[in-house]
């Protein structure tokens, strides 16, 4: 297939590496980082990389490994580096030469004297001490039992956290890997073990060779997990989780999912799944969602396992994640991205066929509207921030993988191959996808390949859509003006702008625009078109002569990635008459547009609730009542952060009624427990905080409702916010019956939460301490639960102490511990003086990471956000 053109400017801005080929290589930077132009200069000398793996697990603290690694080299008359992070190198041997380490904690440097053109040889052996904080071999004790458990984690290039590796994507290897381990331990990796033999006090576990794979989907999982297996498909399935928590896990579920996932992309993609195996590990303290390593996908125990029967949307969401995991075998594992550029493709890839496979594969027939009030939304909200990006853009090392990973990484970037796939047509966007896996198998490919190949397939250029929607970030709104005359539409047109200035781009895009009228069913639809837009206005002759509609939306069944301003009608029958529009997708939107008036400052908070408490209660669709829920909550934090009034009391006192009223009167069970999950995050009122004591002590029984271990913490955490009357003697007592890791993770959101300054001054200090023998999760867990909204006055007793030392905690903490701190830890109270306040942190600190940065602009913008809703709210 001839290889597809991207603009020149295109090319230049993402293909750097690719310049850097030819250039002179420089000395490389240390510190822990690779950066592109080192990869590149690297990746053009080194090839046929295979890794033979020995480690040895005693479950004590560190670990042992010894690592052969052959390679072909094309110069032999410069060093090279291979990366290994912090450990202790026992031996080195250089083409059977045994040489003296030259290294630094993050890579050896092997002398060009060592070094032959072609093959070459490396044996390294090491000791290191296991990670404990979700990357590289991570550790974990179980505080139940006592037993010790290990999985690797190496995104974005945290493998050579535990071998030594050339850590880039384009240098894919095979690994061949020997681990010895305690005698009741099981091994998972990329394949299937082909011996295992009793050693001393243990056993040793052996696998074959694999095919081809970049370091970071390679992985090694190994402790005294529980297996159970499935062979009823045409790949067996093994499911793994710790002994102390296997009773929380449903077997069935994750089975069931996986094998009509792996029939369904087998089918999709054309190309059988090539791992032969499919193996998926619930894993404690893990940073992210899940991990697509190749045949062994890793999952945050925090997210999957639940003490009581999972929900429908519990549930879906597993479907959803193992269906994200499982198309990046292919997209992502098979064919792999060059540079951690290409990252944000891997994850909107499987964002969108992990949709399409759990609403074509499942019985959650609705995820497409699941991902409409979830990830797409919080797309549209990053897109609109002052820390917007396109969705490609330039990393210049591995401490810049992680900058853009993000909702417009993910779920804008999905949006975007959806409507891809509505304007070049559905098969020819799947024979494009088929095409690209195929002739891309085991290397490494780009983003023009990728377009190249949906190109060919449709014969058409997409160079301008590649620049439009790829290169350039923001969001548009399209909007419809109509006139009408006698009762018709007398002309239409689809208004697309650019609400931001400096981000002028308009786009072209395929929607359909559906025309509504009020009637005894009803909102009815009257009238629907696609059409394909570009440009600031496309006239729609095709809706003139239609009945004039009460209420038009022009991104009707949600075909297209743009804000919906509606007309000043639509949006008064949609305020009016939510309670009549029969389409649950159509009646998200628009809650949506109601929502998105309150985040603008156009609808005041106070009209938006009132429509709440009017339509809440009667809302039948499970999804979209989550969705109005989760505003609720939205909206309550709001209020919470505008302080004290008899407007927020009055207020959350009729939503405490209305979700309790909702939780007894629920005969669905699942309506049940979202209504009463409600309940618990806006009680704060005295007779609801009573209530939900009673509810905890089995004084006051909800029929149906299950009090579950993870309920009564959430109880006791709600009753240590607001300093509930004997709520740190029921943590107490709490803390005694359950001593498993997810209790502990609950006591200490429960503890931190308290209303107390020595509590959050001792607490503090522990998050402040940056060598803390806390494990990061349980450190993660408590930054999130520090300063609550209503508990602005003791933030802020903190709050001048942590903006000052933002920049030197931004220095030493590094990309993970920043990433939690700067979601919960930079204060914001919703003031004029907190505005100033930020604004001044910002022009001080010029040189914080590109991460901590942006948490800076967007609590900024979120702040200023709140005052103009207050403002809003007042004015009303």
């Amino acid at each position: 297939m001839k290889k597809y053109l991207i603009a020149s400017a295109i090319a230049l801005a993402f293909g750097g590496a690719h310049a850097a080929d030819t250039a002179a290589p420089a000395p490389r930077a240390e510190n822990a980082y690779l950066s592109q132009v080192d990869a590149a200069a690297r990746a053009a000398r080194v090839s046929n990389v295979d890794y033979t793996l020995e480690f040895a697990l005693t479950g004590k603290e560190s670990f042992s490994g010894k690592t052969t690694l052959s390679f072909d080299l094309s110069d032999a008359a410069q060093a090279l580096t291979i990366d290994l992070d912090k450990a202790n190198i026992s031996s080195l041997t250089v083409n059977g030469k045994t040489v003296a380490p030259q290294y630094n904690q993050w890579f050896i440097t092997l002398a060009a004297a060592d070094l032959v053109a072609g093959r070459n040889t490396v044996t390294i052996e090491y000791t290191r001490l296991h990670s404990t904080n979700g990357e590289g071999l991570h550790r974990m004790v179980d505080p139940v039992d006592g037993r010790v458990y290990t999985y690797s984690h190496f995104e974005p290039a945290a493998a050579h956290q535990m071998f030594p590796v050339f850590d880039q994507p384009d240098l894919k290897g095979t690994y061949q890997i020997t681990v010895t381990t305690p005698a009741d331990w099981v091994v998972s990796s990329t394949k299937r073990e082909t011996s295992v033999q009793d050693i001393d006090g243990g056993k040793r576990w052996s696998f074959p060779r694999t095919k081809k794979l970049s370091p970071y989907n390679f992985s090694m999982h190994a402790g005294p997990y529980k297996v159970w297996e499935d062979n009823s498909g045409k790949y067996p399935m093994r499911l793994f989780a710790r002994q102390s928590v296997a009773s929380q896990v449903s077997p069935a579920d994750w089975f069931k999912y996986t094998k009509a996932g792996l029939a369904f992309f087998d089918q999709y993609f054309g190309i059988p799944y090539q791992f032969e195996k499919y193996d998926q590990l619930l894993v404690p303290d893990f940073l992210y969602g899940a991990m697509e390593n190749a045949a062994a996908i890793t999952f945050a125990e925090g997210r999957f396992l639940h003490k009581e029967e999972m929900t429908s949307a519990q549930k879906q969401s597993l479907a959803g994640v193992i269906m994200h995991e499982m198309a990046h075998q292919w997209f992502g594992d098979l064919v792999t991205m060059k540079w951690w550029n290409g990252l944000w493709l891997n994850e909107s890839f499987a964002s969108f066929m992990g949709t399409l496979a759990t609403s074509e594969a499942t019985e959650f027939t609705n995820a497409w509207q699941s991902f409409y009030s979830s990830g797409k939304q919080e797309a549209y909200v990053q897109d609109a921030r002052v820390t917007t990006h396109a969705v490609e853009t330039p990393v210049p090392s591995t401490a810049n993988a992680f900058d853009n990973i993000d909702a417009i990484t993910y779920s804008k970037g999905a949006s975007t191959l959806k409507q891809l796939r509505h304007l070049l047509g559905e098969e020819v966007f799947r024979q494009g996808v088929h095409n690209y896996l195929i002739k891309y198998q085991y290397r490494n490919a780009t983003l023009d390949d990728f377009i190249g190949s949906l190109a060919a397939a449709a014969n058409r250029d997409l160079s301008g859509w590649t620049q439009e929607w790829l290169y350039q970030p923001g969001v548009n709104t399209i909007t419809a003006d109509y006139s009408c005359a006698g009762g018709k539409v007398s002309s239409f047109t689809l208004r697309q702008s650019a609400p931001n200035p400096e981000l002028p781009t308009l786009r072209e895009q395929r929607v359909q625009v559906g025309l509504f009228k009020l009637g005894a069913d009803g909102l009815a639809l009257s009238k629907n078109v696609a059409i394909t837009y570009k440009g600031a206005a496309t006239a729609v002759p095709e809706l003139n002569g239609a009945a004039c509609p009460d209420l038009v939306y022009p991104n009707y069944q949600d075909w297209g990635f743009a804000k919906v301003r509606l007309d000043k009608k639509s949006f008064a029958t949609a305020q009016h008459s939510l309670s009549k529009v029969n389409d649950p997708l159509l009646r998200s939107m628009l809650w949506q547009s109601l929502w998105d008036g309150v985040r603008d400052a156009q609808l005041p908070l106070n009209e938006y609730l009132k429509t709440v408490l009017a339509n809440a209660p009667a809302e039948k669709d499970y999804t979209l009542l989550g969705d109005i829920l989760e505003k609720v909550k939205a909206s309550v934090g709001y209020l919470n952060l505008m302080g004290d009034s008899a407007y927020k009391k009055q207020v959350t006192l009729q939503l405490e009624q209305m979700a309790f009223k909702a939780t007894k009167s629920a005969s669905d069970k699942n309506f049940q427990r979202r209504w009463f999950s409600t309940y618990l995050q806006v009680a704060s009122s005295p007779a609801a905080l009573k209530q939900l004591a009673a509810i905890l002590d089995g004084k006051l029984v909800v029929p149906g409702l299950n009090v579950s271990q993870d309920v009564r913490w959430d109880i006791i955490k709600r009753l240590n916010r607001y300093a509930y009357p004997g709520a740190d003697a029921l943590l107490a007592v709490e803390q005694q019956k359950d001593k498993s890791d997810s209790g502990q993770q609950a006591a200490i959101a429960a503890a931190v939460i308290r209303p107390e300054p020595k509590v959050k001054a001792e607490w503090l200090a522990t998050i402040s301490d940056l060598k803390t023998t806390l494990p990061f999760s349980k450190v993660r867990t408590a930054m999130g639960s520090m300063y609550p909204e209503e508990q602005r006055s003791l933030g802020e007793v903190s709050a001048a102490q942590r903006l000052a030392t933002l920049g030197d905690v931004d220095k030493a903490a590094g990309p993970v511990y920043m990433r939690p701190y700067g979601a919960s830890m930079i204060p914001a109270t919703c003031t004029p003086a907190s505005l100033q306040r930020l604004d001044e942190t910002i022009a001080k600190l010029p040189n914080l990471s590109t991460g901590t940065h942006r948490w800076l602009l967007v609590t900024r913008q979120e702040d200023q956000r709140c005052i103009a809703i207050k403002q809003a709210m007042t004015a009303h």
